[in-house]
């Protein structure tokens, strides 16, 4: 089974976080809710969550991917701490895929490994990922990295990460199974 980790600060978007926890689960890949500690995560609306694991406990070595959703504050709580961008450093370095929505592309940035690689974030965002090239998509992919817009694309990108974590009959039936049309994510 494929495994992934998704970090939580307090000020997560919480469409962002639950409907990728939730796609991707329904495609039987396991997501380990990471909190900068074990603190209840309360999202930007007011929604908590629990972690289930510390940011400390993670190791790139026994996850494919490590997911990032925006929100505000918690886009700036994970800029802010060096674990988090060190942990990103890590992903990379080992070639995983790094996955941000929102506003969490310019934690990658911050980090150093967003370069000049295609991606996408929430409008009024893009000064924030520096020398990126920023496209008006739904949910960019480039090498290892995989960014989207925000929370309406986020079943667009939670399906992408299927596809590429499973393959993509996986992502299309649990497409189908959500009732979204099969152009929904390519228009």
């Amino acid at each position: 089974m494929p495994r992934t980790t998704l970090l939580l600060a307090d000020g997560f978007e919480e469409i962002e976080t639950m409907t990728i926890v939730d796609v991707l689960r329904r495609a039987d890949i396991s997501v380990a809710l990471a909190g900068l500690d074990l603190e209840p995560k309360k999202g930007s609306h007011g929604v908590f969550v629990l972690p289930e694991i510390s940011v400390d406990d993670i190791k790139s070595e026994n996850y494919q991917m490590l997911i990032l959703p925006g929100g505000q504050p918690g886009t700036n709580h994970l800029m802010a701490d060096l674990r988090v961008l060190r942990l990103i450093r890590e992903f990379h370095q080992s070639n995983k895929y790094l996955a941000a929505i929102c506003a969490a592309p310019m934690v990658l940035a911050k980090a150093g490994v967003l370069g000049e690689k295609e991606a996408t974030c929430y409008p009024g965002c893009e000064k924030g990922l520096g020398q990126a090239k920023v496209l008006d998509k739904k949910v960019v992919q480039s090498n290892n990295i995989i960014t989207s817009r925000g929370p309406a694309t986020a079943f667009c990108f939670a399906l992408l990460l299927v596809e590429i974590l499973r393959d993509k009959a996986t992502a299309d039936q649990v497409g189908k199974g959500l009732l979204l049309p099969p152009t929904y994510c390519r228009e």
